[in-house]
């Protein structure tokens, strides 16, 4: 990289002395040297080469002198304009105003040529630095709209109207996510299968940050095109479709726990598929909460040839639901202390029979930035609670 250093002197003997003193490096393009006489012409030169990173400046000149010339690069607006100032052996006033006003270093006259040279390697050093140090805070902030914008693509994606479908009063459904990052793991998503089958899932991907992100939106695409748009044999055989199709290519080996259930509106038949989730509980209106029987099937994504298996339950009137991924019962406070599953059931237990779905997972999710106080949520955190009407209109 060519450093351009622009000469400010009065002495017209200066520029010879520097060509010759500096001609190697000239020639090999390490320096690039412009020449005016005092501070106007300094100007002038630094608005037409913009890309002039160092000034060596006298103090004393006719015109506009060395500190008038200082006080002035601010108006130019370039971070990396480095200034080494020249002045008379003992012009200790002249020299603490130039290191008040911003220079970076001085050197004294009669000049020493080995220590300027010195002197110049070390302003192109600290040059050097803030140019990468400028680079590095470009790429973040880059990085930053990048990440805000993958934020609103990824909040698009998620069912956000609660309640999710007019005139359809057969259940109350609501469902929030909490990213640990700007991005996250984390999914959920539920639609209405024609008039008498609502479509439930939520998901964990094994990462976090962006990469988890990129695989959460491939997951949440794949399982609402199979179905909600191809929806043609039974649940379990849907699941194994999508695991053969994301286990393909998977050379990161990320993978994803899910429970993706169907709920006959009519009914109040569960069917579910358990890949590798977290208990599901069951909210009964008669006999407390349990979770829901386990299917010891594995996460989505890592066995092509895995055969998933479905499990059925009832819903009675007034019965719920409460999904959720492991950022809620490994949510941990300042001590490192769990949330635990059993502080989720003895937290909601004494109330969700009288709220909505909202309300549960608005009075936990309050409950749970309560518990984690001053520590860093190290996790996504997701809820998703659904309870069940059969008295209702579809």
């Amino acid at each position: 990289m060519t450093i351009k250093i622009l000469s400010v002197d009065d002495e017209k003997h200066m520029e010879s002395l520097i060509r010759q003193m500096f001609r190697k490096q000239i020639r090999q393009k390490k320096f690039e040297f412009f020449f005016a006489q005092n501070g106007i012409q300094a100007l002038e030169l630094l608005k037409k080469h913009e890309d002039i990173s160092l000034i060596l400046s006298d103090i004393n000149m006719p015109g506009m002198d060395g500190l008038t010339l200082l006080s002035k690069l601010i108006d130019l607006n370039n971070p990396l304009l480095t200034a080494i100032m020249i002045s008379a052996y003992g012009d200790m006033d002249n020299i603490r105003s130039a290191m008040n006003k911003g220079a970076f270093d001085f050197i004294t006259k009669p000049i020493n040529f080995k220590d300027l040279e010195l002197t110049l390697d070390k302003t192109v050093m600290h040059i050097q630095q803030l140019k990468e140090s400028q680079e590095k805070e470009m790429k973040l902030s880059a990085l930053e709209y990048d990440l805000d914008i993958a934020k609103d693509i990824q909040r698009a994606m998620l069912p956000k109207k609660f309640p999710p479908f007019l005139g359809s009063e057969r259940f109350d459904l609501h469902a929030l996510l909490k990213p640990a990052k700007v991005v996250g793991g984390d999914l959920f998503d539920f639609f209405l299968m024609g008039k008498d089958h609502l479509f439930i899932l939520l998901g964990d991907v094994s990462d976090k940050g962006i990469p988890a992100a990129l695989f959460m939106a491939v997951t949440k695409t794949v399982f609402k095109t199979h179905f909600y748009n191809t929806y043609i044999s039974g649940l379990k055989e849907e699941v194994n479709r999508v695991n053969k199709i994301l286990c393909e290519g998977n050379d990161s080996f990320m993978f994803v726990t899910v429970f993706v259930a169907i709920l006959n509106l009519r009914t109040g038949e569960l069917e579910y598929v358990d890949a590798g989730h977290e208990p599901i509980l069951h909210l009964k209106t008669k006999g407390g909460i349990d979770q829901l029987p386990k299917q010891g099937c594995m996460a989505i994504g890592i066995d092509p040839d895995h055969e998933y298996i479905s499990h059925k339950v009832h819903l009675n009137p007034g019965d719920g639901l409460f999904l959720y991924s492991d950022g809620v019962p490994d949510a941990a406070d300042i001590d490192n202390q769990r949330y635990t599953l059993d502080g989720t059931i003895e937290f909601i237990k004494s109330f969700w029979k009288d709220a909505t779905a909202k309300e549960l997972n608005d009075k936990l999710m309050e409950n749970l930035d309560q518990f984690i106080g001053e520590a860093k949520q190290f996790d996504d955190i997701t809820m998703l609670s659904l309870k069940y009407n059969p008295e209702g209109d579809l």
